[in-house]
């Protein structure tokens, strides 16, 4: 096959591009043409607010659970525009506040005068949830129902761009505005009302004042000079998304935020205090007309502060030299807690506290959601590399079980309060005790460990020697890397975390035990037969009747074997009779309704005849001696198919099979696999 010409791979390469597209991206038009697309659509007008809260509901979410235990699911969240890359898991209530605290900005309730504030742990995601929000609100602009715009002047041939890319709404004379504004909010069809705030910056101050004295103050002349473009949000370009970390002090002053001098100008303009004769190139000059993130905000300076609460409470600025300068942008800020004990143990601080809307965004409480991380980064390893079923979900536990407080209820394990977060059900609680549960302890998901400490360790796990790595391997590696981690804060804590690695491994060799007791139980035929023995047992011993064999001798009924299912349901000798009658009704019941009674339909029955499957069994496949390095042929082949099932079944490959009985044959071996153990939870 010929490799593919120069010519064709250009052809192929502008092909792709959308001409069409460009052409409506880079719309022009006169002020007055602006105004008529305004008036066909409202929305243009929309503020910084307005537009975050459209773009988020564009994108959809998913309704609450009627039970409670799920918040509402903002889908933008999922990471559609990345691929699902950056999607956020198990954070739907602190995202949900987040959104509602944005819609309440959109209407004028008050937040869109406030610092919103992310607090939480290292690594709970708060920086990605705001990439996902600037992500989001770039593309959002490049759509038609996302569209916004901005203008330049043209001034004797001379272009001369809004530097902070302001709403061209904002050259309406004042006196004007009210009558727009009705006329806009009259055709909307949106909660929020559309309000036209806020005042030009000084360059186009300066130009407004010098056209408006060439033509006598002729409103209508000045706009002959305004040329409204289409503007795309651009983190890249800088349009509408900014972003600001503190660095040191020394190198770092208030510029960076509202712009400053170009010294280069001042001789051509005469003075510093010419807006011609500054860069309005500052974050908040960036960030109008969108959203500006502040990492690490609190460890900003104090003179930093104070052009925040500006910015927010006012919706202004002060460059320097010049005038308080409108803008209109959202702005988030992200901390961890030990800034934030700072903060509010600083009493010097509290104009900040008091102008902040804290929104805490803790570590994932839900094993599944937090597997969910761990699968979207090595679902696929490199190297030829294997990660065994349930591998990712015992990690998961881990660091689960590292953010839960002790349950208060001597009836509940911490293991069991973890699966009872994630949706499991637990005899004797509920959905209203896991709501009980989480009252009783809000600072859970506060502290624990990172994901990014687990990713770390099954990553090391990965470049190890073997090819399939188990959850074995993972609680290994998680409990080396303890020994040197550098945000375990004392011995105590190190302690704690290293008996939990203890607990997810009990609770993994508990899935294994049971797992392989399905495989060895899952005869269907035997337990078919068995099924029917019981049954026949049951009929006979409920009706007082005799049970024939195949050659028609008549025994009474096999007490001893009856007993010996239903014990391993713990079915009490004196509950006996009531559990056999009721079994009976069943199979009467079918019978009436001309259906074969089907066991599995019984939970408990299905898990006893599994479990006596699994007794009778255990001893003739001779599970520790399969282990050693002769194994007669017979038991070879048992051994195999049970490895067969384990891959069928459950998803191991060979290696990982084996590995599994290897190490369930072990803890029988040392006498900790009795049968009781087994048993499903």
């Amino acid at each position: 096959m010929s490799e593919p010409s120069t010519a064709n791979l250009f052809d192929l390469a502008a092909s792709s591009h959308d001409r069409q597209a460009f052409m409506a991206l880079a719309w022009e038009g006169g002020l007055d043409e602006y105004l008529e697309r305004v008036a066909r659509r409202p929305l243009l007008a929309r503020n910084a607010f307005q537009r975050l809260v459209d773009m988020l509901e564009s994108h959809g979410s998913v309704p609450p659970s009627d039970d409670g235990r799920r918040r509402r699911r903002w889908k933008l969240f999922d990471d559609p525009l990345g691929g699902g890359r950056d999607a956020v898991f198990g954070l739907d209530a602190a995202l949900d506040v987040l959104v509602q605290t944005l819609r309440a900005g959109a209407l004028g309730l008050g937040p869109e005068r406030r610092v919103i504030l992310l607090h939480g742990p290292v690594g709970s995601a708060k920086s990605t949830i705001v990439r996902l929000l600037k992500r989001g609100l770039e593309h959002y602009s490049r759509t038609d129902e996302g569209e916004l715009c901005s203008f330049y002047w043209d001034i004797d041939g001379e272009r001369i761009d809004s530097p902070m890319h302001q709403d061209p709404l904002l050259l309406v004379p004042r006196e004007a505005r009210s009558a727009l504004e009705a006329r806009l909010n009259h055709k909307l069809d949106r909660e929020y009302r559309l309000s036209i705030q806020g005042e030009l910056d000084p360059v186009s101050r300066h130009w407004y004042a010098r056209l408006m004295e060439r033509y006598d103050g002729d409103w209508s002349k000045l706009a002959s000079h305004v040329r409204v473009r289409r503007i795309v949000l651009s983190e890249q370009d800088r349009i509408g998304i900014g972003t600001f970390q503190p660095k040191d002090e020394k190198n770092q002053d208030s510029t960076e935020l509202t712009g400053d001098v170009n010294y280069r100008k001042i001789a051509e303009y005469g003075s510093d205090s010419d807006p011609r004769a500054f860069n309005f190139d500052g974050e908040f000059n960036v960030a109008n007309r969108g959203l500006l993130e502040f990492i690490e905000v609190l460890k900003l300076d104090v003179a930093f502060l104070y052009d925040l609460l500006g910015a927010t409470q006012e919706h202004s600025i002060k460059p320097k030299k010049f005038a308080q300068t409108s803008i209109d942008e959202v702005i988030i800020g992200h901390t961890n807690e030990p800034e934030y004990k700072k903060l509010a143990s600083n009493e010097l601080m509290e104009a900040f506290r008091d102008r902040t809307i804290k929104i805490d965004v803790p570590y994932n409480l839900s094993i599944s959601d937090e597997s969910a991380i761990y699968r979207r980064q090595f679902s696929r390893p490199s190297g030829g590399r294997s990660i065994a079923p349930h591998a990712l979900e015992f990690a998961a536990l881990w660091a689960v079980l590292t953010r839960l407080a002790e349950p208060t209820q001597p009836n509940l394990s911490l293991a069991q309060k973890a699966r009872l977060y994630d949706g499991a059900e637990i005899p004797g609680f509920g959905p209203e005790h896991v709501r009980e549960l989480r009252r009783a302890a809000p600072r859970e998901g506060l502290e624990g460990i990172s994901p990014r400490y687990v990713q770390d360790r099954i990553a090391a796990a990965l470049v190890g020697e073997k090819s399939t790595v188990t959850a074995l391997d993972l609680l290994a590696s998680i409990e080396e890397g303890l020994a040197h981690h550098s945000l375990v804060s004392n011995e105590e804590t190190r302690r704690r975390y290293l008996e939990l690695v203890g607990v997810a491994r009990e609770e993994y060799e508990e899935t294994l035990k049971r797992e392989v007791r399905q495989a060895v139980a899952s005869d269907r035929e035997a337990l078919e037969r068995l099924c029917a023995k019981y049954v026949e047992n049951v009929r006979a011993y409920t009706t007082r009747e005799k049970v024939l064999d195949a050659r028609g001798a008549a025994s009474d009924p096999d007490e001893r074997l009856m007993r010996a299912i239903e014990e391993k349901v713990e079915i009490a000798e004196a509950r006996k009779d009531d559990f056999r009658l009721e079994l009976m009704n069943f199979v009467a019941q079918a019978h009436a309704e001309g259906r074969q009674f089907d066991w599995r339909s019984s939970k408990r029955l299905a898990r006893a005849l599994e479990l006596k499957a699994f007794e009778d069994r255990r001893d003739s496949i001779q599970l520790v001696s399969s282990m050693s390095s002769v194994v007669d042929p017979d038991t070879s082949a048992k051994i195999a198919l049970i490895r067969d099932r384990l891959m069928r079944q459950f998803g191991y490959d060979q290696a990982a099979a084996d590995e599994v009985l290897a190490h369930v044959a072990g803890l029988f071996a040392r006498g900790e696999a009795k049968l009781e153990g087994l048993e499903a939870a």
